[in-house]
């Protein structure tokens, strides 16, 4: 049986459209089948490295945005700040981002499916989803991937020490071109430049975190934020720690979140998601051995968040912040090494 389409991608957020628009500059068809229409948003720290603006520039996409210098680690009595040494990053509104996507995609004639991926069939010619037929099958659907729990490729979720992140955003001019990461007791708080009047502000902690009391924690952020209008609600997201057994069975990929992931605390998951999504269609085109090049691509993020998530779990986590202060070159060669 012909398929319908080369590719079906599960879910249509930024990496389900990265990977559908990389199908079609490989000269495959590819159908998104998504839930939710139109621009999607997500509770995210909106920082994108400076190594995604590359990946991005590939697909045809440039989302305005406003450019990130570095890094700066701060606690209430210390501060680490950490200049990118290949260029900068940029500050992006997670709906710009989706909508650039998503037009690129229409650009490129992009199947746009309204619905939900619960189950799917496969054989060795093809994967059966929704009706319809395709040679591959790439699951894009997120951190809590039904593809990736129908395929039996999920291990089971470690029940303590579960994180969380609440986002919200405030209209107000930019007081830094750098992502500050303020360290409380309890939680990491993101702030993002976004636009000449807006920046992100996202906190990362455990279950029930409370993103203003978390907030008023910082005096210099809560004096800056005081009588300042907040552009939306507080929306959140998680658990983040998810674990795969392997990335990929017959026909079956899993890409970007729903892959397996560590932690949001070094801020990089969507630069190595639109890598996953190239490394995906290259092993449908070339061959190239999906599993392998996915251990290859994220052993430093692995690696290296999975050690500051127990740093900052752990009784160590007020050193962090003075350790970077201490150990400049470290600190720097650890964020360079997660940028790029």
């Amino acid at each position: 049986m012909s398929p319908d389409v080369d590719i079906v991608i599960a879910g249509g957020g930024p990496v389900g459209l990265s990977a559908a628009i990389q199908a079609r500059l490989a000269g495959l068809t590819a159908a998104v089948i998504e839930p939710r229409d139109g621009v999607i948003d997500k509770a995210c720290g909106e920082g994108l490295m400076p190594g995604a603006i590359p990946l991005l520039a590939t697909l045809g996409v440039d989302p305005e945005g406003m450019p990130l210098r570095g890094v700066s680690y701060r606690s209430r009595r210390h501060r680490a700040d950490h200049l990118f040494q290949g260029g900068p990053g940029r500050g992006v509104r997670r709906t710009t981002l989706h909508r650039a996507l998503l037009n690129r995609a229409k650009e490129l004639g992009v199947h746009q499916i309204e619905g939900r991926v619960t189950e799917f069939e496969q054989d060795a010619t093809g994967v059966t989803v929704n009706g319809m037929r395709a040679g591959w099958l790439l699951a894009c659907d997120g951190l809590h991937s039904t593809v990736r729990r129908v395929a039996g490729l999920e291990r089971p979720q470690p029940r303590s020490g579960r994180r969380f992140g609440l986002r919200q955003h405030f209209l107000m001019e930019p007081w830094t071109d750098l992502i500050e990461i303020h360290w409380t007791p309890h939680a990491e708080v993101y702030i993002t430049p976004l636009a000449p009047s807006l920046i992100g502000i996202a906190t990362l902690g455990v279950a029930h975190t409370d993103f203003g009391a978390t907030i008023a924690g910082i005096p210099g952020l809560a004096r800056r934020l005081d009588g300042v209008e907040p552009a939306d609600t507080v929306r959140g997201a998680g658990p983040f720690h998810q674990r795969t057994s392997r990335r990929q069975i017959g026909r079956v990929l899993l890409v970007g979140d729903a892959s397996g992931y560590v932690d949001a605390i070094t801020g990089e998951g969507l630069r190595l998601g639109l890598e996953q999504a190239g490394l995906a269609i290259r092993s449908i085109v070339d061959g190239v051995h999906y599993e392998r090049a996915w251990l290859r691509s994220t052993r430093d993020f692995r690696v290296l968040t999975t050690g500051l998530v127990r740093l900052a779990t752990s009784p160590l986590r007020g050193a962090i912040v003075p350790a970077a202060r201490f150990m400049p070159g470290r600190y720097g060669a650890i964020v360079e090494r997660l940028a790029q």
